[in-house]
């Protein structure tokens, strides 16, 4: 293990929900596919609500998305159409 790379707690996900409800740092989403008008909303929450926003609506694209944001309650992430995706974060 090389101990400079970062590595992070993660949570696959195809549909909205609670990925972690702590504070902690974002590192970003790894998407695998993403189909019929997808987007994604990442917020800071301990669990399902979408008044503080971390990242905004974006339609999402294959592969990773680095989004270095701390949040300081707990992450929900929202989705619409069809995404697979991998949440990778670090529990503060």
């Amino acid at each position: 293990m090389n101990p400079a790379a970062p590595a992070y707690t993660y949570k696959q996900i195809t549909a909205s929900g609670n990925v972690c409800a702590n504070d902690g740092i974002l590192g970003g989403i790894f998407v695998s596919s993403a189909s019929n008008t997808p987007t994604i909303t990442v917020y800071d929450d301990a669990a399902t609500g979408t008044s503080k926003k971390i990242v905004d609506t974006f339609t999402p694209s294959v592969g990773w998305n680095p989004m270095p944001f701390a949040f300081s309650n707990g992450l929900n992430v929202v989705v619409s159409g069809t995404v697979s995706a991998t949440v990778g974060y670090v529990m503060g």
